[in-house]
């Protein structure tokens, strides 16, 4: 099986940029990794994310992109540089795996799809439940019709952050909506499609300003999905949660993510097809994951060639466009 050739643009505080990097160097049978860019004074900024790049060869940015060998890129920057250094991958030909959601700006991500597009080249985001082996099960048996008509989608991710990061989430328009609730409105855009309607309700509940509680309700013609996130939840991360109502079955998931064993995860899902109020369906629980290696194994069989991307360039760009509405844009 033939390697690929990539290297990393970037990291930050508080998303994956050093899981992937991690994900990539652990697959050494399916990633040669060349190097990383810090391109934006993320040593100084970041000191805490450094460990991560530990005996991988620093780059120049121009190094990586002029280097035809390097096929593929993971910008992993702050949210706010993401789209500025991934157009330039796009314009260099390479394959690209990008952190979620995009940058802040529509048109930013609106030519950088374009540039992809022209180039033919992989683009491939950062949704991680995207490779929940639950999650995927689920959509699979919605596609196969056995939960019926889907009238409801009900979505939580929630945790516990600190002032700090609390305020950070200024930095974005819709604060936690668009920071975690993005991951939400890919899955309900998956199960039920482009929404009508969307209400956004997203609140302050500091004196900073930063909007870290997160809430919109997508309509559709017959059914509603309602997103939330809150920063300052406590407990919150183990009631994040996807349950899925249709004609003919609930399924549930919470949390969306259970600890296992070595920092791996694992998910169960609840499958309820009964009438009686107090019918509790059959619980099934998924195989052991990590959260980054499925999805990075998926990026580099794409660039191989072996397999399509199932989220097609069209679908991004429908995708950011709805969270930008759910954030009140």
């Amino acid at each position: 099986m033939r390697k690929v050739r990539i290297a990393q643009i970037g990291t930050s505080q508080n998303s994956h940029g050093a899981s992937i990097i991690r994900s990539l160097v652990k697959q050494s049978e399916l990633f040669e990794v060349v190097g990383y860019v810090l391109p934006e004074n993320e040593r100084e900024k970041f000191p805490g994310s450094m460990a991560a790049f530990d005996g991988l060869r620093e780059l120049t940015l121009d190094e990586v992109l002029n280097d035809p060998t390097v096929e593929a890129v993971t910008v992993e920057t702050e949210e706010i540089y993401l789209t500025k250094y991934a157009l330039l991958a796009a314009q260099h030909g390479k394959h690209i795996h990008m952190e979620k959601p995009g940058g802040i700006e529509p048109t930013a991500l609106e030519e950088l799809i374009a540039a992809v597009k022209v180039g033919g080249r992989v683009f491939h985001t950062g949704y991680m439940y995207r490779y929940n082996p639950a999650v995927s099960e689920l959509l699979e048996r919605i596609d196969r019709g056995e939960l019926g008509e889907i009238h409801s989608v009900e979505a939580q991710m929630s945790c516990f952050h600190t002032d700090e990061v609390r305020a950070w989430l200024g930095t974005f328009p819709g604060g936690m909506m668009f920071f975690l609730g993005c991951h939400l409105i890919d899955l309900a855009l998956r199960i039920m499609g482009t929404p009508e309607t969307v209400t956004p309700f997203n609140r302050s509940l500091t004196q900073n300003g930063a909007e870290d509680y997160g809430m919109a309700v997508l309509g559709y013609p017959h059914g509603t999905a309602i997103i939330k996130t809150d920063a300052a939840e406590k407990g919150g991360f183990m009631r994040r949660q996807l349950v899925v109502t249709g004609s003919k079955m609930t399924a549930e998931i919470r949390p969306l993510e259970c600890f296992g064993e070595e920092g791996r995860h694992y998910t169960e899902v609840t499958y309820t097809a009964g009438d009686g109020w107090t019918d509790r369906g059959e619980t099934v629980r998924s195989e052991q994951y990590d959260r980054y290696d499925g999805m990075m194994a998926a990026f580099a069989a794409m660039v191989r060639g072996d397999k399509q991307n199932p989220d097609t360039y069209d679908y991004e760009l429908t995708l950011y466009k709805t969270i930008l509405q759910c954030c009140g844009g």
